[in-house]
C-alpha cells in the first residue's frame, strides 16, 4: 500500500521485513532466552525492542549480506544496554508462569540457565554468540564492541567459572547442551 510523505514522495513498508521476522523470530527469541538466563518475558521484550530497531533501518539492512547476523548483533547490544540500565521498574515475583515448556530434560535446562545466569552479562553474551550462534572471535568482538583478545579471554574464563561452580562432569554436559543447536535436537 502506497503512502506519501509530507514532501510528496512515495514510500512504502519494506515487504521483506514480515518474512524476515517469520523466519528468524524464534531463533532470536531462543538466543534472548539464553542471554537473559531463562527469563522468557524479558527475552520477548528484548526481541521486540531489537526487531523495532532493525525495522527502523530495514531498507539498508535488507541489502546487507547477512541481515540475520545484524539482527543478532542488535539483540546482543540491546541485552547489554538493558543490563546497564538501572532505572528498570520491573521487579521479580514469586509467581509461577502460566504454561510449562515441553523439554526432554528440564533439570539439565534449568541447571544450564542457572549457570548462565550466574555469569556476568558480557560473559554470557560472549558464550551465547561464540558457541550457540557459532560466531567467530572477530564477529563476536565486533558485535559486542570488544577486542578479539577480550573475547578469547572471556571464552575461556567463563566456562572455567561454570566448571568451578558445577564440577567438571556437569559442566561438560552443560556445554554440550549449549552447543547443541535447536534444529539438531528436533529430529
Amino acid at each position: 500500500m502506497e503512502q506519501t510523505t509530507g514532501k510528496g514522495t512515495a514510500s512504502r513498508e519494506p515487504l521483506e521485513f514480515p518474512a524476515f521476522v517469520a523466519a528468524r523470530g524464534r531463533h532470536l527469541l531462543r538466543t534472548a532466552f539464553l542471554l537473559t538466563g531463562g527469563d522468557a518475558h524479558l527475552a520477548e521484550d528484548l526481541v521486540q525492542e531489537a526487531l523495532g530497531r532493525v525495522y527502523g533501518k530495514w531498507r539498508r539492512i535488507s541489502r546487507m549480506e547477512n541481515p540475520a547476523g545484524y539482527a543478532q548483533t542488535v539483540l546482543a547490544n540491546t541485552f547489554l544496554s538493558y543490563r546497564r540500565r538501572r532505572s528498570s521498574t520491573e521487579r521479580a515475583t514469586d509467581s509461577i508462569p502460566e504454561a510449562g515448556v515441553s523439554d526432554p530434560d528440564p533439570a539439565l535446562r534449568l541447571t544450564l540457565l542457572r549457570a548462565l545466569g550466574e555469569l556476568a552479562a558480557v560473559d554470557r553474551a560472549v558464550l551465547v554468540l561464540r558457541f550457540r550462534e557459532d560466531r567467530s572471535v572477530e564477529e563476536t568482538a565486533a558485535a559486542l564492541h570488544l577486542s578479539p583478545t577480550a573475547v578469547r579471554s572471556r571464552s575461556s574464563r567463563a566456562p572455567a567459572r561454570m566448571r568451578a561452580r558445577l564440577g567438571e562432569e556437569s559442566a561438560a554436559v552443560l556445554c554440550l547442551a549449549l552447543l547443541t543447536r535447536p534444529s539438531a535436537r528436533r529430529t
